[in-house]
């Protein structure tokens, strides 16, 4: 088994002849390809580009192991399997087969990761390996544009059942990774089947990056409906163009309108990622950590205490104080909620805010991309506390990075 480069242009041979006619049939009729199909659709696109088969495999909820999109296959661990190294590193591996070799490529749509895609073929060159990678670009393009109406692919990805209020919350959630050449933001939320009050959201609006941290108030439905709710009032003063101030004051007037008895503490920000500069307004919430040439910047993103959001025509003054600073290019910035910190082990000890800042550092400087360093910090957690959590436990994580632009 060998990790595998990035191959140089090679030029095509008498072997590497494709029927384009049939490539163009099988792409136009993925666009009306029901999801149930795409297992056979990979196999057909994969013999168009002359290799032998092609099996998709979707990342389960809690990214511990690979679903085969087959009803054959087993599923196969992230963490010991060739095919989970192709996910981990968002990097291509090959492994031997008994009649060749087997491509693992990492399925990724923009900075998301799904899954990874095993390609067989009798032998591989530079030329199959690119078309393998291509068949993933186009695979991992059609299950994002499918899989937000598809329960056959949600229910693939989920190995217990989920409590309604999960359900209902995380139909509000957004991918758990989103980015651009400039920055990256990435989020984990545990328990994956049984979370209500925590939530987090992200989204780009052009130069901009927006997120958001919220944990509401009490552990049942509606503490999901509150969260929510508050993340709809987020999206929509957002895109209504709205500014920080006003996406937050959105927040505080809707719930108070909608859900008087019920509030939410978080943390908004916004990042010019361009310039750098951060805004953020912290309403009741732990504050954010800023880490900086592996180390965390003690009380840099501390500000003055804000009433909790939902409390408007009570504590809420009139206009939320906004804060700002100007970032270094590689700087992160982590957003939590308590139930991360105050997880305890068997002796009642915390896992602590030194812990966690300290595994996100040790995790980056080893090299981990941004979403494995908080799925390995999520099962840390998780472990400390021996799978049972006794509060939601959210990370996002935000990265300003220019230099790779």
């Amino acid at each position: 088994m060998i990790p595998v480069s990035d191959p140089p242009h090679a030029s095509a041979g008498s072997d590497a002849a494709v029927d384009e006619n049939r490539l163009e049939e099988l792409i136009v009729g993925a666009q009306m390809a029901l999801p149930f199909e795409l297992p056979v659709l990979a196999n057909q696109c994969a013999s168009a580009l002359g290799l032998d088969t092609a099996l998709i495999y979707l990342v389960d909820l809690q990214q511990q192991l690979l679903i085969p999109l087959d009803d054959v296959s087993e599923p196969l661990p992230v963490d010991h399997s060739s095919a989970g190294w192709a996910y981990r590193t968002v990097s291509p591996r090959v492994a031997d087969a008994d009649d060749g070799v087997i491509v693992w490529i990492p399925l990724v749509d923009g900075a998301e990761r799904l899954g990874v895609l095993a390609v067989r073929a009798a032998s591989l060159d530079g030329v199959r390996l690119r078309r393998s990678r291509m068949l993933a670009h186009l695979l991992a393009m059609l299950i994002t544009s499918k899989r937000g109406y598809s329960d056959w692919l949600a229910g693939l990805t989920r190995t217990e059942a989920m409590r309604l209020p999960a359900e209902m919350l995380r139909a509000f959630l957004p991918s758990h990774t989103i980015g651009s050449r400039r920055c990256v933001s990435t989020a984990v939320l545990e328990p994956a089947y049984d979370v209500a009050g925590d939530a987090f959201d992200h989204s780009v609006v052009k130069d901009v990056l927006h997120t958001m941290i919220l944990d509401s108030m009490g552990h049942d439905l509606t503490a999901g409906l509150t969260a929510s709710v508050a993340m709809a009032a987020a999206r929509n003063a957002r895109r209504g163009g709205g500014d920080l101030a006003d996406i937050v004051g959105s927040l505080d007037q809707t719930l108070a309108q909608w859900l008087p008895d019920h509030f939410a503490t978080g943390v908004l920000c916004r990042l010019d990622a361009v310039t750098g500069v951060l805004r953020w307004v912290n309403c009741g919430h732990p504050p954010p950590l800023l880490i900086r040439g592996e180390r965390v910047l003690d009380g840099a993103l501390d500000s003055p205490p804000q009433p909790p959001i939902g409390l408007a025509g009570q504590l809420t003054p009139e206009a939320r104080q906004v804060h700002e600073t100007t970032l270094e290019p590689g700087d992160c910035v982590l957003l939590y909620t308590d139930g991360v910190v105050e997880a305890r082990d068997a002796d009642g000890a915390e896992f602590g805010l030194d812990r966690f800042a300290d595994f996100i550092i040790r995790s980056s400087a080893a090299g981990q991309r941004p979403a494995e360093v908080l799925r390995l910090l999520i099962h840390a957690v998780l472990d400390y506390q021996r799978n049972q959590l006794r509060d939601d436990a959210t990370i996002l994580l935000f990265e300003w990075r220019p230099q790779y632009q």
